[in-house]
């Protein structure tokens, strides 16, 4: 029993399953169970009749057609209450009327669905949406454009909501080579902590049924072993990029940086300052930023990395450099859509994250991938420098505040107003391991959201790999002001000077 009529003896019938009415019946047919003034009152009209009829039969003769003068066509209803809702963003549509529920599927602007029902405590709607078990689903009705009297549709009071039966899903998170190697299998703690962090992204709203969404790789250093998710979508690559470009200098020089490059070198890793970004770039090509930016993107293609590239200087104030030739955009087997990418400028956590390996491995493995491919430009040394650089990294924020702060971190950060991402090297008690990690939200992505999910993921991975000195909490982070930050006459560039690294 869906309703009753305030006026007549007449009582609103639907199906036991959907709650979809099938017509109204006259009281004294039918016996009823439970309290009957419980029941909402409802003025619903079937058809074009008023006060309710009852249900036709199948002997029941069809109504004459009648012929209409021409009118304006009115304003489309949908279902039998004549009650929709539109969306006016991007909602999440869940399986009963609260937060609490889980996602049956996500609206857009502009999606249309009838209205089925309201909750009589909760302001939520009911609305007709066959993707979910049963036909039918919740929305948070301040966030639909009601069309209609809502008042006319099932109140529903019930507090309760049984769930859907479970169904399996595609696995999310995927075992990971770097440089295009064989993924080893993960190891049954791995894998929890693998599912634990793709639950922890959805449970924070970064989730790729929606245009909010992240992506992560993780690799423990000791054993190889490394899973991702979120790697088939390409980010802008924001400051990330820089830590390629600093390996591209380095396979470049043949001598110790001068006092000047030295100083461009810290500025770039750790101010993220452009003007010495595209002046590295100038060194790599011979003169020009441009070509020195394709020897960039050559760098990752001859390491396997095919889906990260720089193809143009970084943005600065005033007149940029004119690009030695039309500048042709590549295109790689990632999605290049979703995350609204810099068209000059992407990359891929596992691609970034395979990057820092790679200067582990030539730091401290004497081997890998960067030793193998540029033996004979590249040392051990020059890459344990590149990770001293990173070290002094002041932002003491994003991953770097998940764990203690004595922990040894190298680390780049870099974002823009819809991406937030960082690339980091642990040093721990218990082993080493990179971390990489990228978040994405449409025109604006909040710090206030995102800092402290790069600390709680940096966390939960601290301790899993420490599980006898965990991390209890986070901690304060903090981040320096940009505008303040030169490493001109810094001691740290007489680090740089010196001919033979040890750290």
């Amino acid at each position: 029993m869906l309703g009753r009529s305030q006026l007549y003896p007449w009582l609103l019938l639907g199906e036991s399953e959907t709650d979809q009415p099938l017509g109204w019946v006259f009281e004294t047919l039918v016996v009823v169970s439970g309290d009957i003034h419980r029941v909402p009152f409802s003025d619903l009209i079937m058809g074009e009749s008023a006060p309710p009829t009852p249900l036709m039969t199948s002997a029941s003769p069809a109504p004459a057609a009648t012929t209409k003068s021409a009118a304006p066509t009115p304003t489309p209803t949908i279902g039998v209450f004549g009650v929709s809702g539109t969306v006016s963003g991007e909602v999440n549509i869940r399986y009963g009327p609260g937060v609490e529920y889980p996602r049956a599927g996500v609206a857009y602007s502009g999606d249309r669905f009838e209205v089925t029902g309201y909750h009589t405590i909760y302001p939520w709607v009911r609305i007709r949406y066959p993707e979910a078990a049963g036909g039918q689903a919740w929305m948070a009705s301040d966030l639909l454009e009601i069309s209609g009297n809502i008042f006319n549709t099932v109140a529903i009071s019930q507090t309760r909501f049984s769930l859907p039966p479970f169904t399996p899903t595609p696995a999310a998170v995927q075992a990971s080579g770097i440089n295009g190697e064989r993924a080893l299998p993960l190891g049954g703690d791995l894998q929890i902590l693998a599912d634990e962090l793709w639950n922890l992204l959805l449970q924070n709203d970064f989730d790729p049924q929606t245009s909010r969404f992240g992506a992560l790789f993780f690799m423990d250093l000791a054993s190889g072993e490394a899973f991702s998710f979120g790697d088939e979508i390409a980010f802008s690559g924001t400051s990330l990029n820089k830590v390629a470009i600093l390996v591209k200098l380095y396979q470049k020089l043949d001598a110790p940086p001068s006092i000047e490059t030295a100083t461009d070198i810290l500025n770039t890793m750790i101010c993220s300052e452009n003007a010495a970004t595209n002046r590295l770039l100038s060194i790599i090509g011979d003169g020009n930023a441009y070509v020195g930016a394709d020897a960039v993107t050559k760098l990752y293609q001859e390491l396997g990395l095919t889906r990260s590239f720089l193809i143009a200087p970084f943005t600065t104030i005033g007149t940029p450099e004119p690009p030695p030739r039309p500048l042709v955009f590549p295109e790689t087997a990632a999605d290049q859509v979703r995350a609204l990418p810099d068209l000059s400028n992407q990359l891929t956590v596992v691609e970034i994250g395979s990057l820092l390996a790679n200067l582990y491995q030539c730091a401290y493995g004497e081997g890998g991938a960067l030793v193998d491919s540029f033996g004979e430009t590249i040392e051990a040394r020059e890459c344990r420098q590149m990770l001293h650089v990173m070290s002094n990294n002041t932002v003491d924020a994003l991953l770097k505040s998940g764990v203690p702060a004595d922990t040894r971190v190298a680390h780049k950060h870099g974002w823009i107003p819809d991406t937030h991402g960082n690339a980091a090297l642990f040093f721990t008690p218990g082993g080493d391991y990179v971390i990489a990690m990228m978040l994405f939200q449409p025109e604006w992505l909040n710090f206030q959201e995102s800092l402290p999910l790069f600390a709680e993921v940096s966390r939960r991975v601290y301790n899993h790999v420490n599980p006898e000195q965990p991390q209890a909490s986070g901690r304060e982070w903090d981040i320096p002001d940009a505008n303040s930050c030169n490493y001109f006459g810094s001691p740290l560039v007489v680090d740089l000077l010196q001919s033979h690294w040890d750290e």
